[in-house]
């Protein structure tokens, strides 16, 4: 047994890596084992009912297993979920890029989207900042995901959505093609410290120009925050006091810090965040196709679905998993070098 051994904890990283596993690994076990039970009274069910020919059971048992197969998958899925920021909450944000009125359309149909998405998984989220396109839309919005596993599905969404569809602020009704980037981050607790010195910030305040109700707009409540030494710019302008937003603007800044920490000292974090190129041609993961044809394709896993309304009213799990289980195999190896970001 690895924890056993004297030198076990002469690479700390490792060994809590090593803990965390086996207590995942352990408690998937069981769920195994229950799974397999529940297969075994549902094998045993079916063949009795099949004999005595009663169709409602059999009904029953068909929906029965719908959701054995859900939780198998999710099940699954959460094994794929190894790194030590995948339990954390995330904080998302979305940016228009080359498209004009058209991308900031777009990055508000994300929004819609990720947001059902987040509903549909009972995770609780918050708009921190919102800065309205000039004609229509939003140019960038961040908001914070809370719920198990968060920034674990949410990784997923990383990198250049492209969206294809004949224009509404087209007089001509001519196809245009828009582009929108999604950059996650893992919201940091209070047991990882970030050590930030006052005099490398520089603090603004100002009025909001987006959605924040009567007080938000007639005073300087909203804070913009400076990092110097990286040049990392946050802002959070949807709580009504200055207090308040200086604080998710921090929180926000630590995530960033960590984040960048993260990507410098693991390869593995690296390679996610090259997908976060130019927000134009050539550097999409997934393009949504409403004309000539309707198809969402995910170009990573090659993964296609034609139903795109189910796509952008939040059904994208089978997006998030695809490419999860795609990656599985590489994130669940040990860590190299200490990515804790721990003081």
């Amino acid at each position: 047994m690895l924890s056993a051994k004297k030198d076990f904890w002469d690479d700390p990283e490792k060994a809590r890596w090593v803990l965390q596993r086996k207590t995942k690994l352990s408690d998937s076990l069981e769920k195994w084992k229950t799974f397999k039970s529940r297969i075994r009274e549902t094998e045993t069910l079916c063949g009795l009912a099949s004999e005595e020919k009663d169709e409602a059971v059999l009904l029953d048992l068909a929906f029965d297993l719908e959701h054995l197969s859900a939780d198998v998958r999710e099940e699954e899925l959460k094994m794929m979920l190894s790194s030590e920021q995948d339990p954390m909450n995330a904080i998302m944000s979305i940016h228009a890029g080359a498209g004009g009125t058209e991308a900031q359309d777009w990055v508000e149909m994300l929004l819609r989207m990720y947001l059902r998405w987040a509903e549909k998984r009972n995770f609780k989220t918050s708009v921190i900042d919102y800065l309205p396109g000039d004609e229509a839309g939003v140019k960038s919005v961040t908001f914070t995901v809370e719920g198990e596993y968060a920034y674990g599905y949410a990784k997923a969404e990383i990198g250049i959505h492209r969206l294809v569809r004949i224009s509404p602020f087209d007089a001509g009704g001519r196809r245009h093609t828009s582009f929108a980037s999604v950059f996650v981050y893992p919201e940091i607790d209070d047991e990882i410290r970030i050590d930030i010195n006052e005099d490398d910030l520089r603090i603004d305040t100002f009025r909001s120009g987006g959605k924040g109700g009567q007080h938000v707009n007639k005073t300087d409540s909203a804070v913009r925050i400076t990092h110097l030494p990286t040049g990392i710019v946050v802002q959070c302008q949807n709580e009504r006091s200055q207090h308040k937003n200086k604080a998710m603007a921090m929180k926000y800044l630590k995530s960033r810090l960590y984040e960048k920490e993260l990507r410098e000292k693991n390869e593995r974090l690296d390679q996610e965040n090259k997908l976060k190129k130019d927000i134009a041609w050539g550097s999409q993961i997934r393009s949504y196709v409403l004309h000539p044809y309707k198809m969402v394709k995910d170009h990573r896993t090659n993964l296609e679905i034609g139903n795109t309304q189910k796509i952008l009213d939040g059904d994208i799990d089978d997006f998030i998993q695809s490419y999860l289980m795609m990656t599985g195999d590489r994130e669940n190896s040990p860590p190299s070098a200490d990515p804790s970001g721990k003081g």
